[in-house]
């Protein structure tokens, strides 16, 4: 087996490895300012870390209610029960196969597809709309969080550069977004290009393999999107309240981390876990471990010490976080996704 062929089937392995070196790095680095926050463990407060499960459940909450409004303006009622066990089902399938959420967002549409009046290109772009809404909602929790950061006097020109450039490929993602799902054309044409293109590198990887991605089934997929946009597009009033939703899911998954700065006995500034929140997950939606494990938590912690928050208090503290959230979101998530695919359950009216 010849170098550049070993390196093509394990580059994923490559990249983990590197991934996980640079934690142990960070962690060696990093290790006596960690073993004195872990050595006061035992005075934090368990009461207060409890509080994560009635932030997480009400986090579920509005993504459930926020798909429930997207689905009815493009004329489906679906129930609220199926929607909040959908979105556990999300987000174990996010956390356990890494792809940017394209895997989540494949499964989603597959499990709405199973109703006759759910196409594809309607689900594929309610779960894009959720998304859309939750970069939009973020601009004002980001907003927010740069005028409290001003109030302590943190804004210094590292905050100015990251606010901006999250703002800027926020308003810029949402743009291109609108640009190209206004015309069939260029929705046709972006969609089948990238399609012919994953296929490409898909047959470079596995040369035996035939069309993977389905040309023309993209076409009606994203032709059935288009025309589902249009009739949102068409009812921008009513977005008002999904957008509401939005704000809220983005909100409590921010207190939640701030909770555990709390159970610590850590009062740091808002803002700098709003501005560190967006950093980490746009970075972590991005990378090959599940969940971003490692990504996610090396960059919250780079992010909260160039605002001030010593990485002795932020990695151990975001750490905490990450390993409570999966234990009080995977598990449900874990058991609802095989209840599913053993009983074959498909979404209720109601």
């Amino acid at each position: 087996m010849s170098e550049k062929h070993w390196i093509r089937r394990r580059w994923k392995l490559i990249v983990n490895v590197i991934t996980l070196a640079a934690i142990v790095i960070l962690v060696i680095a990093l290790w006596p300012q960690i073993k004195d926050t872990y050595s006061e463990l035992k005075k934090v407060d368990v009461y207060i870390l409890l509080l994560m499960i009635p932030i997480e459940a009400l986090n579920y909450h509005a993504q459930a209610r926020l798909y429930q409004r997207l689905f009815k303006i493009v004329g489906n009622k679906l129930s609220y029960k199926f929607l909040y066990r959908a979105s556990l089902e999300l987000n174990f399938i996010n956390h356990v196969f890494p792809s940017g959420g394209v895997t989540g967002m494949s499964y989603f549409t597959l499990r709405l597809g199973k109703k006759k009046d759910i196409a594809y290109g309607k689900a594929t772009l309610i779960h894009i709309m959720k998304i859309m809404l939750y970069f939009l909602s973020y601009e004002v929790l980001l907003v927010f969080g740069v005028f409290a950061l001003a109030i302590m006097g943190r804004v210094n020109n590292l905050v100015i550069l990251i606010a901006s450039s999250l703002t800027t490929l926020l308003i810029l993602g949402t743009l291109f977004f609108v640009y190209l799902v206004g015309s069939k054309e260029r929705i046709n044409g972006f969609f089948t290009g990238v399609s012919r293109f994953l296929n490409w590198i898909i047959r470079k990887i596995l040369p035996s393999s035939p069309e993977t991605i389905n040309i023309e089934g993209t076409r009606q997929l994203f032709n059935d999107f288009h025309d589902n946009y249009q009739e949102i597009k068409h009812s921008l009033n009513q977005l008002r309240v999904p957008f509401l939703y939005a704000l809220l899911a983005d909100a409590t998954e921010i207190a939640a981390i701030y909770v555990v700065y709390i159970a610590f006995g850590k009062l740091i500034n808002i803002g700098a876990v709003i501005l560190a929140y967006g950093i980490a997950n746009f970075a972590g939606a991005i990378s090959v471990l599940p969940g971003g494990v490692g990504v996610y938590e090396a960059l919250m912690t780079g992010a909260l010490a160039s605002m001030g928050v010593p990485a002795a208090v932020s990695l151990p503290v975001t750490i905490t976080y990450r390993v409570l959230n999966t234990l009080i979101q995977v598990p449900p998530g874990y058991w609802l996704y095989h209840r599913a695919l053993k009983s074959g359950q498909e979404p209720v009216k109601g």
